[in-house]
């Protein structure tokens, strides 16, 4: 690295024209209105006088050259701040790192700067390994600062290069949380641990930027926690009190990642603030409860569905994020091949009849039921759902919770349903011969059922309906399609990779290898920062769409269940297990995911 230069416009000038991003005139323009372009950088971000004192700010070259590229040249080059930091660090034969919160070490981050050093130097320190702090930066000259800071911690320092927008998202991200976790504890110093109508209430999440430091320290904490989660597009957040910490974890992608502790002493306030916003009993630590939270964040509510659990050390909290842009898709977006897609909407457009889909607990069952629902929604239509409990509120469907302390069960709600004139119908489960019962008779009656049922595969409904009293008559009358359904992890685009699997692990997949192709082509993720170096982003889903043909018909009046797959697969139908194998032969997924769903 050329230390005698600076991170001038200049310099980054010579890098883009150097790697032919911009000409020689576009990069004499820059250097030649470098510092009125700062100035009207400055003025955009901060409009007054008394802001930009205030924020102490230095504008980047790259947020100059990013400026100047849109608003001058009307985005003549197409090149994102990203792109422009690998630039600047192989020029330098420097690391460029993607930043995700869920790879630092938050302890070491505010350990070693404080969020307004942080902040004005665009630094992040990440973690220390060997005795040497690696710390993220926009500006890799600043010898000064690095060589000060290496002498006040009495530790090398090995600096990286990142994007300043990164940095910045991070500093508010971690030291948000940390310092209103700090301040909480302050509070809460004397606290010692505890070793034991409306359905919604809505609350307005803040913005990073908007979180006063002169909220409610634990107030502060729980909205930095909440939209953190939802910007990673988290299913899950949980709050495990442990001994000494407790520990908060957020599923992402159906994998828990840990994200922060806060001490025990503020575990009971953390709970109690959540349990408010979910008008819960706060007194009540001994029995489990549940409630729900309606949040809104950037014009779009978000449902969370808290649960409590008393434990060991306290109370667990479980908050399952339910975003309408997840849970209402296009049903040709979510993982359906095109044979699949027209059974199933062939279903959807039959006027009465039972739809059930299956799978475990997770498998995404909610997802398909809504977006199908959604499909469906019209004025002519009178919809009605039954749920335990109601897992997004949408106010074109008229939804019904149970609740069995008033022996409103699925049930009993099924029963008055009917009276209610319903043309759709969705039961969220079927868990008894009652529900079973009602439903089938609601579909003879000439109503559209859609409903969910645990089982492992489509055709095992059948046997599954059986077991709970239903006369196989009644089955073959009534049911008109089955789907069965798991999530899988797609694999991230960013780093994937070819694998070569072998004749061995071909045979797992029950597939045979000709002798002359010793192996198989395949794909998977090596693991980058945008994936958080688990090789997977995202998730979709396959599908087993199971038909009631003529035949199938025949086979359940007759009893005669073993031969319902066969004959289901010679009508066409692919299973669970080939529509993985198809994915894989795609490069959507692993062969360790697929082995997931095979087993």
């Amino acid at each position: 690295m050329n230390k005698k230069e600076d991170f001038s416009l200049s310099f980054l000038s010579n890098v883009l024209t150097e790697a032919g991003i911009i000409d020689d005139k576009t990069s004499q323009n820059l250097v030649f209105s470098e510092s009125k372009i700062s100035s009207r950088v400055l003025t955009t971000l901060f409009p007054t006088a008394q802001e930009r004192t205030n924020a102490k700010y230095s504008v980047s070259p790259v947020e100059m050259f990013l400026w100047y590229n849109k608003i001058t040249l009307n985005s003549k080059y197409e090149i994102s701040e990203d792109d422009i930091m690998k630039l600047v660090a192989k020029k330098l034969n420097m690391q460029y790192v993607k930043l995700d919160s869920l790879q630092i070490d938050t302890s070491i981050a505010t350990k070693y700067a404080s969020r307004n050093f942080a902040r004005i130097h665009s630094i992040c320190p990440m973690y220390v390994k060997e005795n040497i702090l690696y710390i993220a930066t926009d500006n890799p000259f600043n010898d000064a600062l690095f060589n000060d800071l290496k002498l006040r911690i009495k530790m090398e320092i090995t600096v990286l290069v990142a994007s300043k927008t990164d940095i910045l998202k991070i500093v508010n991200e971690i030291f948000g949380f940390n310092v209103s976790v700090k301040k909480a504890e302050l509070d809460y110093a004397d606290v010692t641990t505890q070793k034991l109508n409306n359905l919604e209430s809505l609350f307005t999440l803040k913005s990073v930027s908007e979180i006063d430091s002169n909220d409610k320290h634990i107030v502060n904490a729980v909205d930095y926690l909440l939209t953190y989660a939802t910007n990673q597009k988290s299913s899950d957040i949980h709050i495990e009190p442990k001994r000494e910490i407790s520990k908060i974890r957020l599923r992402i992608d159906g994998v828990l990642h840990t994200i922060q502790s806060i001490p025990a002493t503020l575990h009971p306030a953390f709970i109690s603030r959540l349990k408010g916003m979910a008008r819960m009993d706060i007194s009540e630590k001994r029995k489990p409860q549940d409630g729900r939270i309606k949040i809104q964040k950037d014009d779009k509510e978000i449902e969370l569905r808290m649960s409590t659990l008393p434990t060991a050390f306290g109370e667990k909290v479980v908050i399952r994020i339910f975003d309408p842009e997840l849970l209402f898709q296009n049903l040709e977006d979510m993982g359906f091949y095109p044979d699949d897609y027209a059974k199933y909407t062939t279903f959807l457009r039959k006027p009465n009849g039972l739809i059930l889909i299956t799978g475990p607990t997770g498998s995404g069952k909610t997802t398909t039921l809504y977006s199908s629902l959604k499909t469906l929604v019209d004025e002519t239509v009178n919809i009605v759902t039954i749920e335990d409990p109601i897992e997004m509120i949408y106010e074109h469907f008229n939804q019904v919770a149970v609740n069995p302390k008033i022996d409103l069960t699925f049930a009993a709600a099924l029963r008055t349903i009917l009276r209610q004139d319903p043309d759709i119908i969705m039961v969220g489960e079927i868990r008894d011969s009652e529900t079973a019962q009602n439903a089938i008779q609601a579909a003879l009656t000439g109503h559209l059922v859609l409903a969910s049922l645990h089982t492992n595969d489509s055709v095992s409904t059948v046997d599954r309906l059986v077991d709970l009293g239903i006369d196989p008559f009644l089955i073959a009358t009534t049911l008109v399609g089955v789907i069965a359904q798991r999530l899988i992890r797609k694999i991230c685009p960013h780093c994937k990779t070819e694998r070569l699997i072998d004749k061995e692990e071909v045979g797992l997949l029950g597939l045979k290898l000709p002798p002359e192709k010793p192996h198989l082509k395949t794909f998977k993720g090596e693991g980058c920062p945008i994936c958080r170096q688990t090789g997977f982003l995202g998730r979709t889903a396959i599908y087993e769409v199971f038909e009631i043909s003529i035949k199938i018909k025949h086979l359940i009046i007759e009893r005669n269940f073993q031969e319902i797959g066969k004959v289901a697969k010679m009508d066409g139908m692919k299973t669970l297990k080939e529509n993985a194998v198809k994915k894989l032969a795609l490069g959507t997924t692993s062969y360790e995911e697929v082995l997931k769903v095979i087993f």
